[in-house]
């Protein structure tokens, strides 16, 4: 291992207990008079936590090809394009530095300027590009050949290689070369599930944009306006705040609420309509998944129900979260499948539950009815996860979705997600003349 200081990792228990407090949440430029994001621990805390389970597994190695696993334990980003193309990896062995492969110009780059990794690992590589170049050609088998010399140099090609995800011909490849392949992704979830202190304040400055994502579509949320309109705006205002990437807006209103699509489409808004919105997109490497509900002019009684019986939902599941509290303890307050419409929890699986966010969007913890009373799992001081309920209407005319973030603390759960949400807030010019006919014709305009 290299003996420069930025290249000395560390697993979390050698990192100081007493973390300077991130001043000015929600700040994202660097300043020399008070302590923010300290990115060069950052870098230690994440793969001091991928050594440290590497060494607890019966693994010899990790080859990771999944972005937000390269991005964890190498700390190098080239672009959401990248994303499909399984083209970049990284090997991981223990107490050495990851050696990374990339895209010629890209690997060129990080020698320049990534110096927590010595210049040398830091290469370039070619892969198939998701089989444009023909396998006869033997990309795949030089790769391997190449991953394999470095595993027998260092004692390794006896023991498993973790992998997260993979093409393939790269896993005949490997194989071929006599590498006995395992599956590293839970592994690499066991690295993620417990964010330091950085990791919290970046979660939290991606939540942050997305609260002035969502006070802007209020502002712009009118009667006429396509959905397809708000994710316009949606995507202006983040990219103009400093998000690395919109993943993807959710934008769904009227009759489209239930059962839910999860796609925007080009429908107008009209008087009444409810519209709820999921934003999902990454700040310097992670994530938020953040709904929220409002409606256009006005809203009714069967719309207020709908909304209130999604948040008691999520309220009370909330209640539930602390360190030591199990999945299943919150889990229960989910309803059932069939209480809302679906057959089976299969059927309603991701309405009603809980995941992990960090570099990933899937990340542990997940809880649900589906799976989290027979294989509950302990909440931890550390975790930050996403809960999101839903609730239609009996005839299937609305539906309201809400999702609060969540970090774990010792005192229980604190929200990340700031944007109100308590009640149902509604947009745009409000319809009202004070008075409700008897029959309730009128009850949109009422305020």
């Amino acid at each position: 291992m290299c003996n420069h200081p930025q290249h000395i990792y560390c697993t979390p228990e050698m990192l100081p207990k007493d973390f300077t407090p991130i001043a000015s949440q929600g700040a994202i430029t660097g300043v020399d008079w008070e302590q923010r994001v300290d990115f060069d621990r950052l870098r230690r805390y994440r793969i001091g936590r991928v050594q440290e389970q590497l060494k607890k597994s019966n693994l010899g190695s990790l080859l990771l090809f999944d972005m937000n696993n390269i991005r964890y334990t190498t700390a190098s980003h080239i672009g959401n394009w990248a994303r499909d193309k399984y083209f970049r990896c990284t090997l991981i062995t223990r107490d050495e530095e990851p050696i990374m492969w990339d895209i010629g110009s890209s690997a060129k780059q990080h020698k320049m300027h990534n110096p927590w990794i010595t210049p040398d690992n830091w290469r370039a590589v070619v892969s198939s590009w998701r089989g444009s170049i023909k396998e006869e050609v033997g990309v795949e088998k030089a790769n391997a050949k190449r991953i394999a010399g470095i595993l027998r140099d260092r004692g390794l090609a006896g023991e498993p290689v973790g992998i997260d995800v993979v093409e393939i011909p790269v896993l005949k490849a490997l194989e071929a070369e006599g590498l006995e392949i395992a599956n590293a992704e839970g592994l690499m979830q066991n690295a993620r599930v417990i964010k330091s202190i950085d990791e919290v304040s970046l979660l939290e400055t991606a939540a942050t944009l997305v609260d002035a994502a969502y006070d802007e579509l209020f502002r712009q949320m009118r009667v006429g306006v396509k959905e397809s309109e708000l994710v316009a705006v949606v995507n202006h205002v983040l990219y103009n705040m400093g998000s690395e990437n919109v993943e993807a807006i959710n934008a769904i209103s009227g009759d489209r609420c239930s059962p839910h699509p999860h796609v925007f489409a080009d429908r107008y808004l009209r008087p009444g309509d409810l519209a709820y919105f999921d934003i999902i997109h990454s700040f310097m490497g992670y994530r938020t998944c953040y709904y929220r509900t409002l409606n256009v002019g006005g809203a009714t009684s069967k719309q207020r129900d709908v909304y209130k019986k999604t948040r008691d939902i999520l309220d009370e599941a909330i209640a539930e979260i602390r360190p030591g509290a199990s999945s299943a303890d919150i889990a229960k307050y989910f309803p059932k499948a069939q209480d809302f419409g679906f057959a089976s929890e299969e059927e309603a699986f991701g309405l009603q539950y809980a995941h992990g966010i960090g570099v990933g969007l899937w990340e542990q913890p997940l809880i649900s009815r589906y799976h989290s009373f027979e294989h509950p799992i302990i909440i931890e001081e550390g975790m930050v996860f996403a809960i999101e309920t839903y609730w239609p209407a009996a005839d299937g005319s609305t539906a309201a979705r809400i999702e609060e973030e969540i970090h774990v603390t010792k005192d229980g759960p604190r929200l990340l997600t700031k944007f109100p949400a308590q009640e149902l807030l509604v947009a745009g010019t409000q319809y009202w003349n004070g008075h409700t006919f008897a029959n309730g014709a009128n009850e949109l305009r009422v305020r």
